[in-house]
């Protein structure tokens, strides 16, 4: 029984630290939208991150590429919006990790950590509403995982629900681990997408909203590591009432 004990909070353990990866998101710094690598609070050096972005992309309200791309501005990655795109959708490649005992993280694969208890190849996305959209937002190049709202208009107070469908390769998909809040509330429990990749939660922010899912798929290189985990993030900002 003591066995079963450990071996279930391993497992939690293992739980927990998926969903509280680093991910991506869009978000307003000094009336500029900028583009951020974190978790919670921990807005980290995005400009380092740079060349690991893979895809950068903007869409106007129906759905149309519209030319934008990220450009470095100080200590901050600014998103250009000269073609004011309605959506902007980025990618980054964040490469092979591995856990030592010791709970600490080496940018290696286990075929250079033998004592790893895991590794992984880790991808982040982030797609970002800034303004109203003309139909339902569609499945975005390059987004591998991708959460959606299921209708076009979004909520306008916090506290609505807002159903959302989980999207793999453009196809729904069950089990993905869903954070309704993932700036303020990063350690919550997730929500799981059910068989046809629907989840609804609450709007949790009346202001800046970053929802993430989490979904694990087979490695590509068993030998490097154990599993590919995608963390797709979905933001927008509900405004606040006239001053």
């Amino acid at each position: 029984m003591r066995k079963l004990a450990i071996a279930a909070l391993v497992a939690a353990g293992l739980t927990a630290g998926s969903v509280q990866a680093h991910g991506i998101w869009f978000a307003q710094r000094a009336t500029q939208l900028a583009f951020l690598y974190g978790v919670g609070a921990d807005d980290l050096d995005s400009l380092k991150r740079l060349p690991q972005v893979t895809s950068m992309a903007g869409y106007d309200a129906s759905g149309k590429a519209v030319p934008t791309k990220l450009e470095p501005d100080g200590r901050l990655v600014l998103v250009n919006l000269e073609n004011q795109p309605a959506v902007v959708a980025a990618v980054l490649d964040n490469g092979t990790w591995s856990k030592t005992p010791d709970g600490k993280w080496h940018k290696k694969g286990k075929d250079e950590v033998p004592t790893a208890v895991v590794s992984e190849h880790t991808w982040k996305y982030a797609v970002h509403l800034r303004a109203p959209l003309a139909a339902p937002l569609a499945p975005l190049p390059d987004q591998v995982l991708q959460i959606v709202p299921v209708e076009a208009k979004l909520p306008v107070l916090l506290g609505e629900p807002i159903k959302l469908r989980v999207l793999y390769k453009g196809k729904p998909i069950a089990g993905a681990k869903v954070q309704h809040d993932f700036i303020n509330d990063p350690d919550s429990a997730p929500v799981l997408s059910d068989k046809d990749g629907y989840v609804t939660i609450k709007i949790r922010n009346q202001g800046l909203n970053v929802i993430v899912a989490i979904y694990e798929t087979e490695p590509e290189q068993p030998a490097k590591y154990n599993r590919t985990e995608h963390l797709a993030s979905l933001s927008f900002v509900l405004p606040h009432a006239p001053e």
